[in-house]
């Protein structure tokens, strides 16, 4: 190698030029040594310049200068000022409030709805409709509760009584939520919604309310006319269950306990010693008197104690011999001498010593034995609690040996008990709305149905009674259209629409000074829509204008303000 070419070699290495060697002269380009170019294999690295460290280095600089100046700000230009915002200020989180739900009669009449909240005030105003007889129904509500702070401790509509403590769960929703900041003096200063309330569904109910509401005037009418402390009365569709009408007297307003502010008022309804805060309908327990002889004979046409055309003779009483002591025989009274009758005419002009002898037996006459009669009650919904939930409410009774011993420190059942038993007196407790229930099964076949409050009623919840032919229901039917025409409800007797009904008055107090006034039926007779049970509670003795009298006055009133609901 030439001096020359050394000098020019070392030159190049100088300047960072590497000599090619021989062998590589012949190297292909390719990638032999297979580096993975994806991963950067086989690439020469080049440092990072030192301009970009200087630019980045600029970059942070400003930045932390940035943040040093803005907490030089809030620490000692504004910081006395942020200190005191934060000691007075709080944030907490505040309930939105969901609209509760709008209930309906089955006309699309608002019974309870929203207004606009009170000044000062996130919840909304319950309103409901004025008429009177709906309280009992529609029941009340209590509002959210909160401290002398305003922040409420309790932020649930409470539904007290009525379809709004049943229907609770649909009407509420759902609150929502809100996260708010306020300042010492409680002004907000900002807000934040975490949660959207979701509203309530709305309910329609079965009740028609202008019925309820003449129903309830007409029972407070014959009360204050004859002296009865209270009343209750149901009308029932026969084929779905619906309720189209249902009042207690006396009632309370919804309004007023909602509010709750007419201390006065409220006093007073709680203070009334006729209890207006019992639903009479569901919960007030009644002797059924007469009322209960349809189905006795039901009963005695089931199990063949009779043949309905056999005629039984009163004369006003019977007389049973008394083993204890033969010189004071039992004497059972008729209430007035009937004559002979057959079934048909023992329900129509309601002869106690008929259905003495078909319930306990007379001479050669058998009779169904208290046993069989606990049977059939129990089979017509006597004696038990209704079921379904906004009806629940006091069973009732009908007599037995077993219920005659624990009540009676096991006195032995005799034979006047079940005489007593079979026309409705005795140990008989029952609700308006079980009598309302039997009655319909009467009218519509043997169909035991489940009664509804919302509108559409439970056609399908229902129980056939068993060993019952329809003609032993045509039978009674028939016994109580003629009751109408001819016999003890005369009162009903109306051009407008065929009634059948049956009449009650059972005898209460410690020496029969007051009676319960019972009227039940259904209508049209020959095409059957509604059934309907009312009484008239506790009035005197000699009372002569009792439940008739109430269900009269509704029919009147619905042959011209409603006739639609007189048609089959």
């Amino acid at each position: 190698m030439s001096l020359s070419f050394r000098k020019k070699s070392m030159s190049l290495r100088q300047k960072g030029i590497r000599d090619i060697e021989p062998d590589e002269i012949f190297l292909d380009a390719k990638n032999l040594p297979k580096f993975d170019t994806n991963q950067f294999e086989g690439r020469l690295e080049r440092p990072i310049s030192r301009r970009a460290f200087v630019a980045l280095g600029i970059v942070c600089a400003l930045v932390f200068a940035g943040f040093f100046a803005r907490a030089f700000v809030l620490e000692v230009v504004r910081g006395e000022y942020y200190a005191a915002r934060s000691d007075a200020n709080a944030l907490h989180a505040t309930v939105l409030f969901a609209n509760r739900g709008v209930i309906f009669d089955r006309n699309g009449v608002k019974l309870a709805w929203n207004a606009p909240a009170a000044s000062g005030s996130p919840v909304a105003l319950r309103k409901y409709d004025p008429a009177p007889g709906l309280g009992n129904l529609l029941g009340y509500v209590a509002y959210p509760q909160k401290d002398s702070s305003g922040f409420y401790y309790n932020d649930d509509f409470t539904g007290i009584g009525g379809a709004e403590k049943f229907f609770n769960g649909e009407l509420a929703g759902t609150d929502g939520k809100q996260l708010v900041e306020s300042d010492v003096s409680g002004k907000v200063v900002s807000s934040s919604v975490v949660s959207p309330p979701s509203d309530g569904s709305d309910v329609t109910l079965s009740i028609d309310a202008d019925i309820t509401s003449k129903l309830y005037g007409s029972i407070a009418s014959v009360a204050k006319q004859s002296g009865f402390t209270g009343g209750a009365g149901v009308i029932m569709d026969v084929d779905t269950g619906e309720v189209v009408a249902m009042t207690s007297f006396p009632g309370y307003d919804s309004q007023t306990m909602t509010d709750h502010t007419d201390a006065a008022a409220i006093k007073q309804m709680l203070s009334n010693k006729n209890n207006p805060f019992l639903d009479r309908v569901t919960d007030g327990l009644y002797a059924p008197g007469s009322t209960v002889k349809p189905f006795v004979a039901l009963a005695a046409l089931a199990e063949n104690i009779i043949d309905p055309a056999t005629k039984i003779l009163s004369t006003g009483s019977i007389t049973v011999p008394n083993p204890y002591d033969p010189s004071h025989p039992s004497v059972f009274k008729d209430w007035r001498a009937q004559g002979w009758v057959d079934m048909e005419h023992a329900i129509a002009v309601s002869s106690d010593v008929y259905f003495y002898e078909v319930g306990g037996g007379f001479e050669d006459q058998k009779g169904l034995g208290i046993s069989l009669i606990d049977k059939y009650m129990n089979m017509f919904g006597f004696g038990e609690d209704i079921p379904n939930g906004f009806f629940s409410g006091a069973g009732g009774t009908v007599p037995s040996p077993l219920w005659k011993a624990e009540h009676f420190d096991n006195e032995d059942w005799l034979i006047g008990d079940t005489y007593h038993t079979a026309i409705g007196q005795y140990g008989w407790q029952v609700t308006p709305i079980q009598m309302a229930r039997a009655v319909a099964a009467v009218a519509n076949g043997g169909k035991l149905i489940a009664p509804s409050i919302l509108a559409g009623g439970n056609p399908s919840d229902l129980t056939e009674i068993p060993g019952m032919n329809r003609s032993y229901y045509d039978i009674v039917r028939t016994g109580m259209r003629m009751d109408v025409l001819g016999g003890v409800a005369t009162g009903l007797n109306v051009p407008y629409v065929a009634i059948a009904a049956k009449t009650g008055t059972a005898q209460i107090g410690a020496e029969n000074q007051y009676l319960n006034s019972w009227v039940t039926g259904f209508f049209p007779y020959d095409k059957p829509k509604y059934a309907f049970a009312l009484v008239m509670e506790q009035g005197p003795s000699t009372a002569s204008v009792g439940g008739v009298a109430a269900i009269r006055q509704v029919l009147d009133w619905l042959s011209t303000a409603k006739p639609e609901y007189l048609k089959g």
